[in-house]
C-alpha cells in the first residue's frame, strides 16, 4: 500500500502536509501466512512487519488493527524504519493503539533519523502543527527539508510554499520557484500550476508567459475536479496576453516534457 497525500491549494502558492500511512515492506503476499508467521516468531524484522500488515489491511487474516500494532512493534524495536514510520502512524491516527501524538513523534524521528524520507517529512508536520512537540517552523523546515533533499513530492511543494510566504526560512521567491519546479518535474500537478504562477507574475523567475502557458497547460492535464477547472482558467486568462505563436510554442514544450516524463518514468 503507497502513500497518499491530501492536498490543500490556495490561490497561486499551495501547501502539502500529509501523515503516512502503513506501507507494506516485502512481499507479504508471496509468503503464506504460516510462513510469515514463522519467520516472525523466529524474529524476523520484515516478516514481523509484514505480518503487521496483513492484520492492519485484513490480507489472509482477519482485520486486527491491535495485532498489526503488535507486530508491527516488535519490528520497530529491532530498528526497522519502515516499521517505525507506520507504528508513528499508528499512534497519530489511535489505530490499534490509544491516540498518542508525543508516542507518535518519538517513532517519526526513530526512522528519520535513519534517513527515511516519509517519517522526515511526518517529523516536520509535527512540529509545524506543534503535535506532540512545541510548534516551531524552523525545525519543521529542518526535517522537511531532508525529506525534500530525498526527493519527496510532498516535502518539496511545502518548501517551495514557506519560501514564497517566509515560514520557517527568510522570503526568497527564487527559493521557493527552484523548490516548486523540483516537485514540477515529478509531474505533481500542483507544483506545476504554482511554478506556472511564478512565472506568470516574475516571482523567483524571469517573466515568461511561454513558460507560464506550458506548466499551467501541465498542471490542466495531470489535475481533476475543481483543481483542474482552476487551472484551465488561469492558462485561458494567460492565453488572452499572448500570442498565437507564443501559445503555439509553449503547446510545443508541453509535448516536449511529457515526452521526456514518460521516458524518465520507464527507466
Amino acid at each position: 500500500m503507497r502513500r497518499h497525500s491530501v492536498s490543500r491549494w490556495f490561490g497561486v502558492i499551495g501547501l502539502t502536509l500529509a501523515l503516512v500511512g502503513l506501507v507494506s515492506q516485502g512481499t507479504a503476499r508471496a509468503q503464506t501466512l504460516t510462513e510469515t508467521r514463522q519467520k516472525a516468531d523466529e524474529g524476523d524484522a520484515t516478516a514481523q512487519f509484514n505480518l503487521g500488515y496483513m492484520y492492519a489491511t485484513g490480507d489472509g487474516v482477519p482485520q486486527d488493527d491491535a495485532q498489526a500494532v503488535v507486530w508491527v512493534r516488535k519490528a520497530a524495536d529491532q530498528g526497522l524504519a519502515a516499521a517505525q514510520l507506520n507504528l508513528g502512524g499508528m499512534y497519530a491516527a489511535g489505530r490499534g493503539v490509544p491516540q498518542d501524538v508525543a508516542q507518535a513523534v518519538s517513532w517519526y524521528r526513530k526512522a528519520a533519523d535513519q534517513g527515511l524520507g516519509d517519517a522526515a517529512f511526518n517529523l516536520g508536520f509535527m512540529y509545524a502543527t506543534g503535535q506532540g512537540v512545541p510548534q516551531d517552523d524552523a525545525q519543521a523546515v529542518v526535517w522537511i527539508r531532508k525529506a525534500g533533499d530525498q526527493g519527496h513530492v510532498a516535502a518539496q511543494i511545502s518548501l517551495g510554499f514557506r519560501y514564497a510566504t517566509g515560514q520557517g526560512v527568510p522570503q526568497d521567491d527564487a527559493q521557493a520557484g527552484a523548490w516548486y519546479r523540483k516537485a514540477a518535474e515529478q509531474g505533481r500537478a500542483s507544483a506545476q500550476f504554482n511554478l506556472g504562477g511564478m512565472y506568470a507574475t516574475g516571482r523567483g523567475v524571469p517573466r515568461d508567459y511561454v513558460e507560464a502557458h506550458k506548466w499551467n497547460s501541465l498542471a490542466v492535464s495531470r489535475a481533476t475536479g475543481d483543481a483542474q477547472k482552476q487551472y484551465a482558467q488561469n492558462r485561458d486568462v494567460l492565453a488572452q496576453l499572448m500570442t498565437r505563436a507564443q501559445i503555439a510554442e509553449a503547446q510545443q514544450r508541453v509535448a516536449e516534457w511529457q515526452a521526456d516524463f514518460e521516458q524518465r518514468e520507464a527507466e
